[in-house]
């Protein structure tokens, strides 16, 4: 079994191998060679010390020298070089108090995190596999090294990555292993918000989005985001519905593209339905209001898990307006672009039409068409160039203090008043027509 190597990853190998050392590839990349991805990163092992890594390649980078790792710079690029180790007592759920260095590969590789990721290569000895990673990769498994419990107790985190990989690789999650993270889920408590992050994020992100469902089954969403667990107990019993809102969120969550936006505001778009929900006097759930709701929880939800500022303004806008009414007309559609943006709108309307699309039968009947007709009209306005916020409006603050407005609010109000004209009659908007609705005559 062959793995094609960059020409700088099979130069380090040869180096350490001319110097006495073992040296592999080890872990996801061989794992991604394998599956015929393009790996993100190449790792090295190597049974040298770091110390006597440094002393075989010109430019090096302590990047993790503690803990045996040191990055080879070469053809403009940095690989990370890595001595076998072992580890000691991971006292805080994530890392080891310390590691010891071994000549032995097989003592670092039963140190990993599950068996796919095991596995180390070198060109003229093949595939190292002592723990059935090829198996596992063959019948699409993420299994534990060794003893899941074990595994998961060293590092918390384990319990993320297995659900990451299950839907990143549309991989099943074998059962000793799931049993594991059912049992040490809460010890996800020990993780810090940015790791959390970074997997949810991973998985989201991934050709699998519903596999989040795993997070509620195996009771990682009751520590994370127990919001999602009462979304799963809550009807929503309407001719337009027919999942409760968390299964509802799911379908929304498959159908949106693997847009970091989209997706995190799918899975966030109804949680302000829990504290929404009333019942008619026919018995039919509502939730007025929901999405105010949800935008708020979204925005302190994801500053929890320390997003960018710009990612909370998006994923935050469209789940605010994810159940704007959009109307029917184009200064309806015009009206809902300048709230949102006219950048943001096609989002919106992804994220609007997997909405519909994950309702009842008669919903979509109702509802799709809606979508159809606004993404009708938004290409129409587009391609018109007609003005939906102040940036493209024809006239400027500078032209009404040309004009012999005294700067201070009164521009401001009379620019919002010049929009509001042009949003209705979009003809309106060239410098000439507006300084003369302003001034009487023509600028």
């Amino acid at each position: 079994m062959h793995i094609e190597l960059p020409p700088q990853v099979h130069n380090i190998l040869r180096i350490l191998r001319e110097a006495g050392f073992e040296a592999y590839i080890v872990g996801g990349c061989v794992r991604d060679a394998l599956l015929s991805r393009t790996p993100g990163d190449w790792d090295i092992t190597t049974s040298a010390s770091p110390q006597e890594v440094k002393a075989l390649f010109r430019r090096t980078v302590d990047t993790g020298i503690q803990h045996g790792t040191v990055t080879v710079l070469m053809g403009g690029n940095g690989y990370e070089v890595t001595t076998y180790r072992v580890d000691g007592v991971y006292e805080d759920g994530r890392h080891p108090k310390q590691v010891s260095f071994t000549r032995s590969l097989a003592e670092d590789l039963k140190r990993r995190d599950f068996t796919i990721n095991a596995m180390a290569y070198h060109p003229e000895e093949g595939i190292v596999d002592l723990h059935g990673g090829l198996a596992d990769l063959t019948h699409g498994v993420i299994r534990a090294v060794g003893d899941p419990r074990e595994r998961f107790q060293e590092d918390a985190l384990r319990i993320l990555r297995a659900v990451r990989f299950s839907a990143q690789l549309d991989f099943s999650i074998e059962e000793e292993t799931l049993a594991a993270i059912r049992t040490f889920a809460p010890r996800l408590t020990l993780i810090s918000r940015e790791r959390i992050q970074v997997e949810c994020h991973k998985l989201l992100l991934s050709p699998h989005p519903e596999r989040f469902l795993t997070l509620y089954e195996t009771g990682i969403t009751a520590i994370l985001f127990p919001e999602f667990d009462r979304m799963m107990e809550t009807p929503q019993n309407h001719p337009f519905h027919c999942y409760n809102v968390g299964l509802h969120t799911i379908e929304t969550l498959k159908r949106v593209p693997a847009d970091p936006a989209l997706r995190w505001a799918a899975l966030l778009h109804d949680v302000g339905k829990l504290s929404t929900h009333t019942v008619d006097e026919k018995g039919l759930d509502h939730f007025h209001g929901h999405a105010a709701v949800s935008a708020d929880f979204a925005r302190h939800f994801l500053q929890e898990l320390r997003f960018d500022n710009r990612t909370i303004r998006l994923v935050t806008l469209l789940v605010r307006y994810h159940d704007y009414r959009l109307g029917m007309s184009e200064e309806d559609l015009r009206r809902t672009m300048n709230k949102v943006g006219a950048e943001n709108f096609p989002r919106l309307l992804t994220l609007r039409r997997a909405d519909t699309a994950a309702k009842s039968p008669l919903g979509r009947e109702r509802l799709l068409p809606r979508c159809d007709r606004a993404e009708a009209l938004y290409t129409e306005i587009v391609a018109r160039g007609d003005c939906t916020s102040l940036k493209d409006l024809a006239v400027t603050g500078q032209d009404l203090i040309a004009a012999g407005f005294r700067p201070g609010k009164e521009i401001g109000a009379t620019l919002e008043q010049l929009l509001e004209l042009v949003l209705v009659h979009p003809k309106y908007n060239t410098k000439e027509e507006l300084m003369r609705h302003i001034t009487g005559s023509p600028s």
